[in-house]
């Protein structure tokens, strides 16, 4: 805080607070915020009946409970007086910041996104961190490799069938929450958030998949096509040049290298294939305790990347009602070169 400049940083619900405290708040009306000055104790403000749910840690954070009866912002407000710069959580709710603006003068402080100070922290992942990536990962992996082997049937089934037979696997391989399981066939998978829905899978189609959720507080991502018969001719070049591209991204994932490096490695063997202007968007995003997270794989990020740093790389390509393809691991960048946290086949399986 002292090098960014900030007086005072308030992490409301959201992942930056179990990052700090361990504690997951649900996302109530009654106000839960964790209160950090510059000098002196940090202070957890809660509701008394959630209290009970939090675990004091002295030296990192006191238990400040309110009663029903009590202003929970007037008290937040009291802890840091009049910061001349707040760092303020993006998941805060707009009603509590508006409410706090009521306690301090006009003008007096200056707001900024706790991104400020928390970026730094969150995107380094400790070994701790990296070898619960890696857990997380590798239960993705084994679901994977069931949709591989076939053990989870496709064709003549809907996407959305499909989609929860995946969550039930990744749950049943130690998941703790299921965050998103898109399946899409054939020209459906050229969009690449779509929502999986009644739509029968068919033979001779693509089938994209991509899945994740949320294992001892880490996340896992990882996308797998296969196809249903044999791939036409575009379908299987196109896929060879994808998992070129996504290897070069991978390679391109070292430490001192910018961001953009993995977005331009990846780009360029999709563009000099002749199949650029159907790669549409970014080539990765940090993951950590959420899906997306800072750092972000894209043009224009010229952050480099450090030890510790975990992201995905997931290059596609997308023929509008056709099909679609994307190939994805999570990377953490390491001294010794980038390590993946998926192992499962890479090829375009058929089935």
């Amino acid at each position: 805080m002292d090098e960014r400049g900030v007086d005072a940083l308030l992490v409301s619900v959201g992942s930056d607070l179990p990052y700090l405290t361990g504690y997951e708040a649900m996302p109530l009306e009654r106000l839960t915020m964790l209160v950090v000055p510059r000098d002196g104790d940090a202070t957890l403000v809660i509701p008394r009946l959630e209290a009970p749910r939090v675990v004091e840690q002295p030296g990192a954070f006191r238990i400040h409970p309110w009663n029903e009866t009590d202003d929970p912002v007037a008290i937040v407000a009291s802890l840091v007086g009049t910061p001349a710069v707040a760092a303020v959580g993006d998941t805060m709710w707009a009603r509590f910041l508006v409410e706090l603006l009521g306690h301090w003068p006009s003008g007096a402080t200056q707001y900024v996104r706790s991104t400020h100070v928390m970026n730094a922290l969150r995107m380094r992942k400790d070994d701790a961190e990296i070898a619960a990536l890696a857990a997380a990962g590798a239960a993705a992996d084994r679901v994977a490799a069931e949709l591989h082997a076939g053990a989870i049937p496709l064709a003549g089934r809907t996407e959305a069938q499909v989609s929860a037979d995946i969550s039930a696997r990744l749950l049943a391989e130690g998941h703790d929450v299921v965050n998103f399981a898109i399946v899409a066939a054939g020209e459906n998978a050229a969009s690449p958030h779509h929502h999986p829905g009644s739509r029968v899978i068919r033979e001779n189609e693509i089938v994209l998949c991509d899945f994740g959720g949320t294992m001892a507080g880490y996340c896992s991502d990882i996308t797998r096509c296969v196809y249903l018969g044999t791939p036409p001719a575009d379908v299987a070049e196109a896929y060879a040049v994808l998992h070129e591209a996504q290897a070069a991204g991978v390679a391109a994932g070292v430490v001192g290298a910018a961001c953009q490096d993995v977005d331009r490695a990846s780009r360029r063997v999709i563009t000099d294939a002749g199949w650029g202007e159907y790669f549409i968007h970014r080539t990765g995003h940090g993951i950590g305790m959420e899906a997306h997270e800072d750092p972000y794989m894209v043009e224009g990020n010229d952050l480099p990347i450090e030890s510790g740093h975990a992201f995905s790389v997931e290059p596609g390509i997308y023929v509008a009602g056709k099909w679609g393809m994307r190939l994805e691991d999570i990377v953490v960048a390491s001294a010794d070169g980038p390590l993946s946290m998926n192992h499962a086949d890479h090829a375009l399986v058929t089935l």
